[in-house]
């Protein structure tokens, strides 16, 4: 039985890595300064505490517009408004950025890889002050901040789902007369239709737990009731609001992942 035999590089690149994670873990905790609690830091959690367990159930419906399940329902607009215009427009991003060619630099890919780029660094919170102060506060403009950065995700994802396809199919048809709109249509959109889908539903589960959230800079949805709530110390409230919050997307992300279950 032979034994191999193990380079001294070998012995040493996982001290090395360890040593690296941990140069970097110190790094970071250098960078933030840990200051001690403050004095009345266990009293306030334990009204939080006792708020949290003992939400406010008379908030979950009151009829006059103002309650939690108004503000859910709202949240849930803004999210399925936000994904389902976001899922069109990343299509042709999408196509435009998809490398189909072996060439190291393509330059059409390489624009449209640059654009949803520039759309993924502006986060959701930033996109949602700009339209409050272009369209004024609201779901509307809630609605546009999760549409506008879901195309930079989507258009990213579609992108990987049209370069990881067989080409086959769409080669044969142009092969045998038929233009390349005929294998788009025929071919290369029927093959990728299920992965689209199934990117939607999971980016629809993002754009909920956004949405929650877009609220509190003044952009609609159940964020809004939830900063009040937070700025007034009423943690009954922030208790039935969150409570609210785990039932909706505990329900959303059931139901997409049975539907994403048949699709792949």
């Amino acid at each position: 039985m032979t034994t191999i035999q193990r380079s001294p590089w070998q012995h040493l690149r996982p001290w090395l890595v360890t040593l690296l994670v941990l140069a970097i873990v110190g790094w970071a905790f250098s960078g933030i300064p840990l200051t001690s609690l403050k004095p009345t830091a266990l009293e306030i959690t334990k009204s939080i505490l006792h708020g949290l367990f003992h939400p406010e159930w008379s908030y979950v419906y009151t009829g006059d517009g103002e309650d939690l399940l108004a503000a859910l329902v709202e949240t849930l607009a803004i999210a399925f408004l936000g994904t389902f215009i976001s899922a069109i427009l990343s299509v042709p991003f999408a196509f435009l950025a998809a490398r189909t060619s072996h060439k190291f630099f393509t330059p059409r890919s390489t624009f449209g890889k640059v654009i949803l780029t520039i759309v993924r660094v502006f986060p959701e919170l930033v996109l949602a002050i700009m339209f409050i102060k272009a369209v004024g506060p609201g779901a509307y403009a809630g609605m546009l901040a999760v549409s506008i950065h879901s195309i930079g995700m989507l258009g990213k994802l579609f992108a990987e789902a049209i370069e990881n396809i067989d080409h086959g199919p769409n080669e044969a048809i142009v092969a045998a007369g038929g233009s390349a709109l005929d294998g788009l249509a025929l071919a290369t959109f029927p093959a990728v239709l299920p992965e689209f889908m199934n990117y939607t539903l999971y980016r629809f589960e993002i754009a909920v737990r956004s949405a929650s959230i877009l609220g509190m800079v003044g952009a609609g949805g159940i964020g809004a009731p939830l900063i009040f709530a937070l700025q007034t110390r009423n943690w009954p409230r922030v208790g039935i609001i969150l409570l609210g919050i785990i039932v909706m997307v505990t329900i959303i992300d059931y139901i997409s992942g049975k539907i994403r279950a048949r699709l792949v």
